[in-house]
């Protein structure tokens, strides 16, 4: 955060040079509803609707050469029944230096690494903002120093990551959550030095004929915590506490592209959990390109999803034995009108879980969507047995700046 202090002032020092360059200034606002059909299984938890609004912003100054940029993209959710999803963040709060064979990064940065569409296995700089939701699928900000170097074998980009931030969780009020409650004010870290332990990475990527390759590497403060068997186990309010390990992870995600064929795979080694495990994702996506007059594809998307940690020492997952099945369908219209539907069965024991997501755009400046998340058929054993009463309705209207 230090590093992000400096670029400010920095910034505040140098109004010449600002000046001399580009400012671009962007972001969003949205309200959002979910509604819960069903009733709480859990005493204290909201009872049907929750009702928030969001605030993104995209402030970028670039100089006249194009070589220097600053970027600051805060967030902020003010939510009417979870305290725990009221919260700030600082999305992205950067300096990058753009070279022709060398890209630097100071600063809070977002990072994604995969090519699966169920599950990313290999993308681990970025702490999953759970709060948000359960898909993984929002970061937090994450403090970094990075370097890129571009050659005509391939890119290395290389990482220092100084500072840890744990992930967020629903609190009692909130739906889609664990119970007892995870108490994410006061985790336990297995390194001494906890938040402050230096993290590093390293990923290559680059094009081979129809393939689309990246090997990553890293060591440091997992992003997945586990919790029954951390030292403190419950606190004294009966809540869950979690605890991070140090772990050492090998990735590889590979897409190949044939026509209408895309072959996915993302696939780990992790040790640091108990015993070395290896997890996947493999699978396919095929479209039918104008399936209609006005022009419109279908998407068929398949997955298998193994997963072979140990399910006492190492943080739980659902996603051990499963198969992610769905559709995706664009009109291709003005409004850019989408709809993806899709679910996850575990092959075991049939515990699955659904979704349905569809967006269109209003005017230049509005979108709007309506997501459907759904479980079904859950075996008492199950992790997804948490949510079993959790299905929800989110309506969400988003005004572009």
């Amino acid at each position: 955060m230090r590093a992000l202090r400096n670029i400010a002032a920095w910034a505040a020092m140098s109004p010449v040079l600002a000046a001399a360059g580009e400012w671009e200034f962007g972001g969003e606002i949205a309200g959002e509803l979910r509604v819960f059909p069903q009733e709480a299984a859990t005493e204290g938890q909201l009872s049907d609707f929750q009702p928030s609004i969001y605030g993104l912003g995209d402030i970028r100054w670039t100089s006249d050469n194009g070589k220097h940029q600053l970027v600051a993209v805060p967030f902020y959710r003010l939510d009417g029944e979870d305290d725990e999803r009221t919260h700030a963040d600082l999305r992205e709060g950067y300096y990058r230096y753009a070279g022709n064979t060398v890209d630097i990064l100071i600063g809070a940065g977002k990072v994604f690494w995969g090519v699966a569409e169920s599950r990313h296995l290999v993308d681990i700089v970025n702490q999953t903002d759970a709060v948000e939701d359960i898909d993984e699928e929002d970061k937090l900000g994450q403090p970094m120093v990075k370097l890129s170097v571009f050659r005509d074998w391939g890119t290395v980009d290389l990482f220092v990551l100084p500072y840890f931030r744990p992930r967020t969780f629903p609190g009692e009020r909130g739906r889609l959550r664990f119970d007892p409650v995870i108490n994410d004010d006061d985790p336990v870290y297995e390194d001494g030095d906890e938040e402050w332990n230096t993290d590093f990475a390293i990923r290559y990527s680059h094009f081979f004929g129809s393939f689309d390759v990246g090997v990553s590497g890293f060591s440091g403060t997992s992003r997945e915590p586990r919790f029954a068997f951390s030292p403190q186990g419950v606190d004294a309010n009966g809540q869950l506490i979690p605890f991070y390990d140090q772990i050492n992870q090998v990735g590889v995600d590979v897409q190949y592209t044939n026509e209408a064929w895309l072959w996915k795979f993302e696939g780990i080694v992790r040790e640091g959990q108990g015993d070395t495990f290896a997890a996947t994702v493999a699978g396919f996506e095929y479209t039918f390109f104008g399936v209609t007059q006005g022009g419109a594809d279908l998407g068929v998307l398949v997955e298998h999803l193994y997963d072979g940690r140990d399910a006492f020492l190492a943080p739980p997952t659902a996603s051990d034995n499963d198969l992610f099945y769905g559709a995706r369908y664009a009109l291709n219209d003005f409004q850019d009108t989408a709809i993806l539907i899709g679910a996850i069965t575990d092959l075991e024991n049939g515990s699955s879980s659904g979704l349905i997501e569809a967006e269109r755009r209003f005017g230049q400046n509005w979108t709007a969507e309506l997501e459907a998340r759904f479980f079904y058929n859950v075996d008492n054993e199950d992790l997804l047995r948490a949510f079993e009463d959790d299905s929800v309705l989110t309506f969400r209207l988003t005004r572009y700046f």
